[in-house]
């Protein structure tokens, strides 16, 4: 019979293309992999890979070996959340996956207060501003900004999330800001990772790529740049509330607005430990709701005086 480890080692060999990709996501070392391999090879008399200038090809065996384990990789998966679904313990190992602009601004104070309430729960917070997959495991909670939280996951929209135009107090303009303005004025904008996101889309379109004047590849990075004078920038209302030195300049952009999610899978939301969580989440993030959705704390600039 072929262990459901050679499975695996057949799998990553195929997603890596190399032995050492393989072996950094087996968490083995090269020699191991290749040995392996070639035992395997051996015992079924027959290649799994061609080994081509560009690296390890599956065979039609190899690929049939491939498409196996990943439906194995499924089912194991699946057991194991229904297995971790029947946990009625507050205690164990949370992974819980969000953006760093999410974490910095909003959610420490959220985890921190979790953990004061429920020290046997051990946190392990991913940051990452892709979504990863929570029907394989990466994570068990997901804190999303995003209008497509993916059918198959489970929770609720906790706010949206309001963006304006904000600028330095220190540099803000004479007069009120309107749509026929923006092109008067050196902008922040976001660098190609980010060029996807509805904000980005919105100031190529009102502003222009030459307006642009300072990109940055994440959010966290937008309103230290507008406080420091270097041009105007759209930022979630919870960001800018809290940055010294910046003052809205607009009024919210409601088509820009998406949505807060709490996230998890159906086969362990009765964990209590992603119970528990859950709960103490969207009780914490509900309190800040007037702040996200931009309802509250950020000065607004002046009114142009009159005549």
């Amino acid at each position: 019979m072929i262990a459901w480890d050679d499975f695996r080692l057949v799998r990553a060999i195929a997603e890596t293309g190399t032995l050492a990709g393989a072996a950094e996501q087996l968490n083995v070392n090269h020699s191991t992999v290749f040995r392996r391999l070639g035992t395997l090879e051996e015992q079924l008399g027959a290649r799994l890979f061609e080994r081509a200038r560009a690296g390890y090809v599956p065979t039609p065996m190899g690929e049939e070996m491939v498409r196996l384990a990943e439906r194995m990789a499924d089912e194991v998966l699946a057991v194991e959340r229904r297995i971790t679904g029947q946990d009625l313990r507050p205690s164990g190992e949370l992974r819980v996956t969000t953006n760093d602009t999410l974490l910095v601004h909003m959610l420490t104070p959220v985890f921190a207060s979790f953990r004061a309430a429920y020290p046997e729960i051990r946190l392990d917070v991913v940051i990452s501003n892709q979504s990863l997959s929570l029907s394989k495991r990466d994570a068990d909670v997901a804190i999303r900004a995003s209008d497509r939280p993916g059918d198959t996951l489970v929770g609720r929209r906790m706010a949206s999330i309001a963006w304006a135009i904000y600028g330095s107090a220190a540099h803000r303009p004479d007069a009120p800001l309107a749509l026929s303005d923006l092109r008067q004025h050196d902008w922040i904008g976001f660098s190609d990772n980010l060029g996807t996101i509805r904000p980005a889309k919105w100031l190529r379109e009102r502003v222009g790529e030459e307006k642009l004047v300072y990109r940055v590849n994440t959010v966290l990075g937008l309103a230290e740049a507008a406080a420091a004078g270097i041009g105007l920038a759209l930022l979630p209302c919870f960001i800018a509330a809290v940055t010294p030195g910046l003052v809205q300049l607009m009024e919210k952009q409601t088509e820009l607005e998406s949505g807060l999610w709490l996230l998890t899978h159906p086969d362990i939301k009765a964990t209590a430990r992603v119970r528990t969580f859950m709960e103490h989440a969207g009780r914490e993030i509900g309190r800040m709701r007037p702040l996200i959705e931009g309802r509250e704390g950020q000065p607004q600039a002046a009114e142009a005086p009159a005549g």
